[in-house]
């Protein structure tokens, strides 16, 4: 089973921040490169209930499907692997592979079987620099008629990653506003989109 703790922080920011610090970064950063996230849920949103999400992401030639859930200051994720053909029959037909994220899913909603329903996509442009604190993170995304800027920090302690992106914020003159994660802006720009 692969799983990981995800300690990070977050700031969404405006296009002229974003590009500014691409241009910033630009000697240690990554190539900007696009990802898609998919995104799954039961039919009574029993993932979002217990603020955890269910997504396969394509990256490059790969399909990675990923349940994040709550632990502790941080997200717990678990990943898997999957092939074209299995996430194509999971988007189809809405059964998971068989596997660790579904032997977590189990745990976490109490279910032996459970079905999903496919949400959608959202679209990362992505850019990572890596620094002595930690990864900045510069992403943007768009979904439905949205496109979103978005300053990511992860890093391997809360507390000192978190004053480092407080002051780090303070000196670009941003005031930190912790925003909804993208699986929550994902699913408020669904909710418009279906109640319009």
């Amino acid at each position: 089973m692969t799983q990981e703790i995800e300690i990070e922080f977050k700031q969404l920011i405006d296009k002229y921040t974003y590009e500014a610090m691409l241009t910033y970064f630009d000697n240690i950063r990554t190539p900007i490169i696009a990802q898609t996230n998919h995104y799954f849920e039961t039919e009574n949103f029993l993932l979002k209930d217990k603020k955890s999400a269910l997504r396969v992401r394509y990256k490059e030639g790969d399909y990675v499907l990923t349940l994040k859930q709550p632990y502790h200051n941080s997200l717990l994720e678990t990943h898997q692997h999957l092939n074209k053909q299995a996430f194509n029959d999971f988007k189809q037909q809405g059964v998971i592979p068989d596997g660790a994220v579904k032997k977590q899913l189990s745990t976490l909603l109490n279910l032996q079987t459970v079905s999903f329903t496919y949400l959608g996509y959202l679209t990362t442009e992505r850019s990572e620099a890596p620094i002595e604190e930690g990864l900045l993170v510069l992403d943007k995304s768009a979904y439905f008629n949205t496109t979103d800027y978005e300053l990511e920090f992860e890093c391997d302690d809360y507390h000192s990653g978190k004053l480092f992106f407080h002051n780090f914020l303070e000196k670009w003159q941003l005031t930190w506003h912790e925003p909804k994660n993208k699986i929550e802006r994902f699913y408020e720009a669904l909710f418009t989109r279906d109640s319009s």
